[in-house]
């Protein structure tokens, strides 16, 4: 089952600057082969529901194996019969802003 998931994983406890960290997050996440998208507050990670959430696992595990708190924030898009939905759903949106017309 396709599904979209956007996704903070974040340690507590470490400071102020959360970067190296995150970073180890993000080399899990983009090491996995998934599509996936990073920007300031999330990453998003599409592809099949298992897949997707062993994903999350390990990236989550990446920082809580050294000990580290780890908070997790996620929102999930289960959309049977559809893929491609991380960039389609802009595509869409950019289309309207665009004047491309309206979206299905």
């Amino acid at each position: 089952m396709n599904t979209l998931v956007a996704v903070a994983i974040a340690p507590l406890g470490v400071g102020d600057e959360l970067a190296a960290e995150v970073a180890e997050v993000v080399r899990v996440i983009r090491a996995s082969g998934l599509p996936n998208r990073t920007n300031s507050m999330f990453t998003e990670i599409e592809g099949e529901w298992d897949e997707v959430f062993q994903v999350v696992k390990d990236a989550t595990f990446a920082l809580a194996e050294k000990g580290i708190r780890t908070e997790v924030v996620l929102k999930a898009d289960v959309r049977p019969g559809h893929t491609g939905m991380m960039e389609r759903k802009v595509s869409k949106v950019d289309d309207i802003l665009g004047g491309g017309g309206h979206a299905e």
